[in-house]
């Protein structure tokens, strides 16, 4: 079986790959039977010489390969028929901007896997670039913190070689004491985690976080029931409310009278209550004047999120009161970070530590005969149909949504 390591066409360039040219080495050793081949790349953060130097075939047309891996996703004048795709299709959630692409995946009869989509037995997602994000995200939070109240000015991390370098330029700032709140337990939030405990900020707990006010800069990480509260006033059950959390509430609003920074690390589902509203912001105890949100849902769960920002331009002020954008530093606003493609400023360590989780959860499906069914789980679209799990988006396909 021949996999081709394909180029990133979408723009704004993104510079990931789901393989380093040292992981892709290790595939090759763990797996003799697979042969694997790259497409040429002028953007990717690992050059062609150095895929070249592990003894990999670099090319222009990979049009021979049997299976197309790549990050984003592929523009459709790119699309080769009668082939296996893995990549980001944001198509599951109806995304409206890439109907045309999930029309076209099935007019060429190409069977494809979403990264998001391949998932264990348990419905939880088992690769991704989630650690990444929430490093990057919990690191841009602090940089405007730094930006806005002028105590000092951190790099963009894009700027910067690669993990190790984010941390030492780290280690050259202090925190004032403010509390901070982390929402989250997946790898989102365990990657802005690792950068709250990196700069020494102790965690304490709920308890403590709600009823004292500290010396020093402390952080809080709180899951669905610490924030949000079964309406009939019973117990809440966590695997519960991610199956159905319609009959929940939210009980947002006693962090955020004691949060100065707030640092949105939680997957939110359908349904769910918002963290805080609009109503909410306008508060006058409400205390957070920071938000350095990584889920980066528009229009949602929490009010200040009004759009996504960008890699170049990442921060904006949200004013409660008129609720609308302005200057990130403006008096009364609540300064902003949302960008919501943030693993793409760590492009090195983000594709490294992705290519290790695809060996170790993906490839061995195509030489065991698929079996612990990751394939068939992930698989959205076969022989030009959607398949049973994913029937639910013929009408999106057919434009009847």
């Amino acid at each position: 079986m021949k996999f081709a390591i394909i180029k990133e066409r979408k723009n704004p360039p993104d510079r990931r790959v789901v393989f380093s040219p040292e992981t892709l080495d290790e595939a090759r050793k763990r797996f003799p039977e697979a042969e694997f081949v790259i497409e040429s790349s002028d953007i990717r953060v690992f050059s062609d010489e150095e895929y070249r130097n592990y003894g990999f075939e670099v090319t222009n047309d990979v049009s021979d390969a049997d299976v197309m891996i790549g990050v984003k996703e592929v523009p459709l004048d790119f699309l080769v028929a009668n082939k296996d795709y893995f990549f980001f299709s944001h198509t599951i959630k109806k995304q409206p901007y890439n109907r045309k692409l999930l029309k076209a995946i099935l007019n060429n009869n190409i069977r494809l896997y979403d990264h998001e989509t391949i998932v264990g037995p348990n419905g939880y997602r088992l690769i991704g670039f989630g650690r990444y994000a929430g490093l990057v995200g919990a690191y841009n939070g602090i940089r405007a913190l730094g930006i806005r109240d002028g105590l000092f000015n951190l790099p963009k991390v894009e700027t910067l070689a690669d993990l190790h370098e984010v941390k030492e330029v780290l280690d050259t700032i202090q925190l004032p004491n403010i509390k901070i709140l982390l929402s989250g337990t997946g790898k989102v939030a365990k990657g802005a985690k690792e950068i709250l405990d990196h700069l020494g900020i102790k965690q304490v707990s709920d308890a403590l976080y709600l009823t004292c006010e500290f010396k020093e800069p402390v952080y809080c990480r709180v899951d669905v029931l610490e924030y949000a509260k079964r309406s009939d006033g019973k117990v809440g059950d966590r695997l519960a409310f991610y199956k159905d959390p319609s009959g929940y509430e939210s009980n947002f609003m006693p962090y955020a009278k004691l949060t100065d920074f707030f640092i949105a690390g939680h997957f939110y589902g359908n349904n769910a209550p918002y963290l805080f509203t609009r109503e909410d912001a306008r508060h006058p105890d409400f205390r957070i004047n920071l938000v350095a949100d990584i889920s980066c849902d528009i229009d949602g769960p929490v009010a200040s999120t009004i759009r996504s920002s960008t890699i170049e331009d990442p921060f904006y002020g949200y004013d409660p009161i008129s609720e609308t954008e302005v200057a990130f530093d403006a008096k009364s606003a609540i300064t902003v970070m949302a960008v919501d493609n943030l693993p793409c400023e760590l492009p090195k360590d983000a594709s490294e530590g992705f290519g290790k989780t695809f060996i170790e959860h993906v490839l061995p499906s195509f030489f065991d005969n698929d079996e612990n069914e990751i394939l068939k789980r992930a698989k959205i679209t076969e022989n030009g149909k959607l398949t049973k799990k994913f029937s639910y988006l013929q009408d999106f396909v057919e434009g009847k949504e």
